[in-house]
């Protein structure tokens, strides 16, 4: 390793900050980039305007295996509408493809799909594991050896895996997710893999007529405004950035022989936990009540940073109580109804206090003393955190 000698490698832009953001600067030349999603999502969008983007500094080869060279042109024109230098090829045959590529040598060659390429020496069909695991090993040979940063794009399967299945992951340098609920005009772009860069970076565009939109502020969306039973809000973090979120629930008596428990963008077993900690130290007869849970935006939430907010908004709807309007929660919640610290506690605090809040609920021993105009309140368990935050005995 101490024989080789040194290169510096300069990232380039994709022509979209949140594209950027997520590959952790840009691309790398020489890299291979894999975009997942489902039909439909947007992904082709994407990557046609971010091509014409990069396209005004730099050649890039768009190839379209899906659509024909007049469908793409279409498209474009409907998002673009300005002239570009982008090079199309649409063809699906692997060797053809590679010719293209090495008269024409690009920056960046887009494979829109990678699922849709045959290699007329293998006998099964395209989007078969054979077909896509060799036409995505060629593409990966031919882009390491002249240096071209490579861009495939993949479909998914039925549950959500990256179809192949997962042939292509260990092959490429980053896998970036593209989702969102197709009936909303918010689309998330995450990292999933990224030798490059950190994972699990968020990048958040809203589809509009002409195409998609960056989201500069994207704790706009997820926030509902609302001052109502049942809603609080937390602060989430997505690799490095900090998301403020309003969570809704709703407690009501059940009419089934067992009580329905039904979470969206929260896990189901943490909703249940959670439950079952405030049972058992608040009392709280939860066991006999229907409990539903949504996160503001269709945001997918996992980190156990949010479970606070969780149980301060069931506690909300179950008393009929309003939290106190710009107030936060931020803290883990252990078995033992104990409040347990979480990571980047000062950079959510402070995306907190740029919103406007005035009041954060945190486990103690957090170490801070004040950020901005935002009022700390600490807390060593579950129950004292509620007192605190609802202004009552609980």
């Amino acid at each position: 390793m101490s024989s080789l000698g040194e290169k510096t490698i300069e990232r380039f832009s994709s022509g979209f900050g949140e594209f950027d953001r997520v590959l952790g600067g840009g691309f790398v030349p020489g890299s291979l980039v894999l975009v997942g999603g489902d039909p439909g999502i947007g992904k082709s969008t994407l990557l046609l305007q971010s091509a014409t983007l990069m396209a005004t500094e730099r050649q890039v080869l768009y190839v379209s295996a899906e659509e024909s060279s007049q469908q793409v042109k279409l498209r474009w024109q409907r998002l673009q509408g300005a002239q570009s230098d982008m090079k199309l090829l649409a063809e699906t045959d692997l060797d053809l493809v590679l010719k293209e590529l090495e008269i024409i040598r690009p920056e960046v060659a887009i494979i829109d799909s990678i699922q849709a390429l045959n290699d007329g020496a293998l006998s099964s069909t395209p989007g078969s594991v054979a077909q896509v695991r060799e036409c995505a090993a060629a593409l990966q040979r031919f882009a390491k050896e002249y240096d071209i940063t490579l861009v495939l794009v993949g479909h998914v399967t039925k549950e959500g895996m990256l179809a192949g299945p997962k042939v292509l992951e260990h092959l490429v340098d980053a896998v970036l997710t593209f989702e969102g609920d197709r009936f909303a005009s918010h689309r998330l772009l995450r990292t999933m893999k990224n030798r490059f860069g950190a994972t699990y970076e968020l990048g958040v565009f809203e589809m509009q007529g002409k195409g998609l939109v960056e989201v500069l502020n994207p704790s706009e969306l997820f926030m509902s405004g609302e001052s109502a039973s049942g809603v609080a809000t937390i602060v989430a973090c997505e690799g490095t950035r900090s998301l403020v979120v309003d969570l809704q629930a709703l407690v009501a008596a059940t009419s089934y022989p067992s009580p329905r428990r039904t979470a969206t963008g929260l896990g189901t077993s943490r909703l249940h936990q959670i439950l079952a900690v405030l049972e058992k130290h608040l009392s709280l007869p939860l066991s006999r009540l229907d409990c539903y849970l949504a996160v503001a935006g269709g945001l997918q939430v996992e980190e156990p940073a949010s479970d606070l907010g969780v149980a301060a908004a069931v506690v909300s709807s179950y008393r009929d109580i309003t939290i106190p309007p710009r107030t936060v929660f931020i803290g883990e919640l252990g078995l033992g109804g104990q409040l347990r610290p979480v990571g980047q506690l000062s950079q959510r605090l402070q995306e907190a206090a740029r919103l406007g809040f005035a009041r954060a609920v945190l486990p103690k021993g957090s170490g801070l003393d004040q950020i901005d105009n935002l009022e700390l309140f600490e807390a060593s368990n579950l129950r004292e955190a509620l007192v605190i935050a609802l202004d009552e005995d609980i």
